[in-house]
């Protein structure tokens, strides 16, 4: 590596933000790129295979219109696959807001800075789950 290019390296800033949904967390660092997408050190398309994980990901990018023109690296841990999109696309839009405040507007109307608070119900005493109970009996 060249001196010209090491300097640029370590001189681009990287953003943050953090994303939460159930019990996933998503901690994503941005900088201007080339739209390189890595989660836990591994690509996009292989670590959500499946379309319906990666466009919540990809959604805070093509609303920004910024898709392509950014390096996102993501690490994140806990839950399952499709809350851990969900913790992707809250750390993104965040991260992106910190990078242009400008862009809050547009990722608020689209529901991307909005954090999902459901979490699961736990279980009650003298019940099998959450709410379904043991079968009554009269006699």
């Amino acid at each position: 590596m060249t001196t010209a290019a090491a300097t640029t390296e370590t001189t681009s800033k990287f953003y943050w933000g953090t994303g939460r949904r159930k019990t996933s967390v998503a901690r994503v660092r941005i900088r201007e790129g080339n739209g390189q997408i890595a989660i836990n050190d591994r690509d996009l398309q292989n670590y959500f295979p499946d379309l319906l994980w990666q466009r919540p990901v990809r959604a805070p990018l093509e609303a920004a219109e910024l898709l392509g023109k950014l390096d996102c690296f993501v690490n994140v841990k806990g839950g399952g696959i499709s809350s851990q999109a969900g913790a992707v696309m809250l750390g993104l839009a965040r991260a992106l807001v910190e990078m242009r405040p400008d862009l809050e507007p547009i990722l608020r109307e689209k529901g991307y800075l909005t954090r999902d608070s459901r979490m699961v119900e736990r279980k009650k005493y003298g019940h099998k789950k959450a709410r379904k109970s043991f079968q009554f009996s009269k006699r």
